[in-house]
């Protein structure tokens, strides 16, 4: 009688339209694929970040089994993950990167469930937290490419944008080509020693100060002469930030203790702003190389034996070309719209160019 009864209550409750069907399978396809992206990124990681990972495709599998439990006992044919995940997929089964924890992030962000009656409310906590765990993970990645790469892409980009106005300038003006071959050879050389030089300068100079500020080794060995009733030694935490209470304690800890003879080293984002920041000669080999790379775009038609128009317009499109490609790389480093920042720097690029091109233009009718 009460399995009738269950069974009555089973078949009146109302069955799910097949919009909502092919929905949760579409989601049930999407947890999979993600569960099965941070076990591939897991694999290439060692330690703490392995063991986040893992956890992250654990909750993956609890949503998993929430979108089983409403689709029943025959949740239907498999479907396909979603193309982004397909691709975050693959790129994670062969590197294990920072641009794939980039990109995982961007994911966890676009998750629908926030907007869907059928998720629940922890469903959508959930992917927020997880969101802020792959940022987490990702900021560790970033901090140590953040220097090299950062004078990596300025120099492509300044060699892209700064040898594109000058070759365009030039060639509007109406000289001849030889002419314009030259002054882009010359803008890539002088621009590309220049990027590297000032890169140096710029880095060594960032570390020197940072350098300075970290303490003395050779004021360890004066601590056990101290006077231990003025305690100058609390004058050192008070400098760092420590209100004069906890100096006091904690400089009297230290003279009294086994530490003796030590001072603290400093905190650790300290000692890291020095690895994010990168060495003077690698940022400065970056700047050279990729200012160098980008710079001789423009002058490509040119060296083709391209001429006139035409190689105004053929520089023009493979300089917009690579800075999409640039752009889109931060775009993925930095879990932004790769498209949008692609964009942005082509603007950017084309508008510099531009300005320059018009101005060429004004000169050579002026002159003629």
């Amino acid at each position: 009688m009460v399995t009738g009864t269950q069974h009555v209550q089973e078949d009146d409750r109302p069955r799910p339209d097949a919009s909502s069907v092919r929905r949760w399978r579409q989601y049930l396809a999407d947890e999979r694929a993600e569960a099965s992206v941070y076990r591939d990124l897991a694999s290439h990681r060692g330690g703490e970040e392995r063991e986040i990972l893992l956890a992250l495709a654990e909750a993956e599998g609890r949503h998993e089994a929430h979108w089983l439990g409403l689709l029943g006992e025959d949740p239907g044919r498999d479907r396909r993950p979603d193309v982004r995940t397909r691709v975050l997929g693959m790129l994670a089964r062969r590197f294990g990167s920072v641009f794939v924890l980039a990109l995982a992030q961007r994911a966890e962000a676009r998750s629908p469930y926030e907007q869907d009656p059928h998720a629940t409310a922890a469903m959508a906590a959930d992917e927020r937290i997880h969101e802020e765990v792959v940022r987490g993970l990702a900021a560790r990645g970033r901090q140590r490419l953040s220097g090299t790469f950062r004078a990596a892409v300025f120099g492509a980009n300044d060699g892209l944008v700064s040898n594109l106005s000058l070759v365009l300038g030039v060639s509007a003006s109406g000289v001849g080509t030889s002419f314009v071959l030259l002054t882009g050879l010359a803008g890539l050389l002088a621009g590309a020693l220049s990027m590297g030089a000032g890169e140096y300068v710029s880095v060594r100079s960032q570390r020197e100060l940072l350098e300075a500020s970290t303490p003395d080794p050779q004021a360890q060995s004066v601590l056990p002469e101290l006077d231990l009733d003025a305690n100058e030694l609390a004058l050192v935490y008070r400098a760092r930030g420590m209100e004069p209470e906890e100096a006091e304690a904690h400089a009297a800890e230290v003279l009294d203790g086994p530490r003796l003879g030590q001072i603290d080293v400093p905190p650790v984002e300290e000692v890291d702003e020095h690895e994010a920041i990168g060495t003077g000669l690698g940022a400065a080999v970056s700047s050279f190389c990729f200012f160098a790379s980008g710079a001789v775009i423009p002058v490509l038609p040119y060296l083709l034996g391209l001429s006139g128009l035409t190689a105004v317009v053929v520089a023009a499109v493979l300089v917009g070309i690579t800075l999409l490609a640039t752009g889109a790389t931060v775009g993925l480093l930095s879990g932004a719209s790769p498209l949008r920042r692609g964009l942005r720097q082509l603007a950017i690029g084309y508008g510099a160019a531009g300005a320059t091109y018009l101005l060429g233009l004004l000169l050579g009718t002026g002159t003629a």
